[in-house]
């Protein structure tokens, strides 16, 4: 048996394509041209390949995209300025600052000044609390993504065991909140967790994200589970350059596994892409429209 390879490209694609046909009916419909603003702090490379794409893809949503560049050793009083006149620009729907922010400037006071209603990157705690509450709420990237990819193999999650490896804010814990709200019976584990390959063992849906290459062997699987492999890690090869692998032993998994996300190629591609559904459907909110179709 060999897995189902979940081609986040070709999914992340569809979904592009179908938030930019609501992008244009509402534009048609009621005027409103959604619009993201990212702040770049600083020029980490990373960071600065990740807004690019965001801005490419922004645009070709047709949304509009606004860009803030900030020097490194900007102050935190700067920074929060820049986020304060975002919040009242009524043409700003969304607001990413793009993290992580350089040593001297405190993340969560940043985070804590974005507008709610417009914060797309799901961190603000009026956000992760009313997630964890179950109500509506803009929810991170990443894990949105997640169960978007999870939902192309299986129509429906309610009633199966999932195992989420990894308890950060940004994926492990907001990602556990929306497999509880689609009825999944969810266990959270992390590096202190026992046993760690038999609470997989059990899984029919696992989630690794923990940022250590490979760690989830092929025989930590149960057979045919559905894998979500949401790490991303650069190791060396014998040549002296590097590539890029994920937390889950691809090549093992694809033995073991009913579906397996390959890394690059998998939950990477839907971040972005759910950065846009978070917009459009912030834009809609904050214009008292009914949730988009997407």
């Amino acid at each position: 048996m060999t897995a189902k390879i979940i081609d986040g490209k070709i999914i992340a694609a569809d979904l592009r394509a179908r938030v930019a046909d609501e992008v244009a009916r509402v534009r048609r419909e009621h005027n409103l041209v959604p619009g993201l603003a990212v702040v770049l702090v600083g020029n980490d490379p990373a960071s600065e390949v990740y807004v690019r794409s965001k801005h490419t893809q922004t645009q070709a949503a047709g949304m509009a995209s606004f860009e803030h560049k900030l020097p490194a050793d900007v102050s935190q009083a700067d920074l929060l300025t820049v986020v304060a006149k975002l919040n009242r620009d009524p043409a700003v729907h969304g607001i990413l600052v793009q993290l992580p922010l350089p040593k001297g400037l405190d993340t969560e006071a940043v985070i804590n000044a974005i507008d709610p209603a417009k914060d797309v990157d799901g961190l603000h705690p009026n956000n992760a609390g009313r997630l964890a509450g179950g109500f509506q709420a803009l929810s991170p990237c990443t894990p949105l993504g997640c169960i978007i990819l999870t939902k192309s193999v299986h129509a429906s999650l309610e009633g199966l065991n999932a195992v989420v490896i990894g308890r950060s804010n940004l994926v492990g814990r907001p990602l556990v909140q929306l497999l509880l709200n689609e009825n999944a019976t969810v266990t959270i584990a992390h590096s202190r967790s026992r046993d760690l390959p038999g609470i997989v063992k059990r899984a029919d849906l696992v989630y690794a994200a923990v940022g250590r290459p490979e760690m989830v062997r092929g025989d930590w699987l149960k057979p045919g589970a559905t894998v979500i492999d949401i790490g991303i890690n650069r190791i060396p090869k014998d040549d002296g350059k590097t590539r890029l692998v994920g937390d889950v032993a691809y090549q093992e998994a694809l033995g073991v596994a009913g579906a397996v996300t390959p890394v690059p190629g998998g939950v990477g591609q839907m971040t972005v892409a759910c950065l846009l559904v978070n917009t459009l459907r912030a834009a809609c909110a904050i214009a008292g429209l009914p949730k988009p179709a997407v």
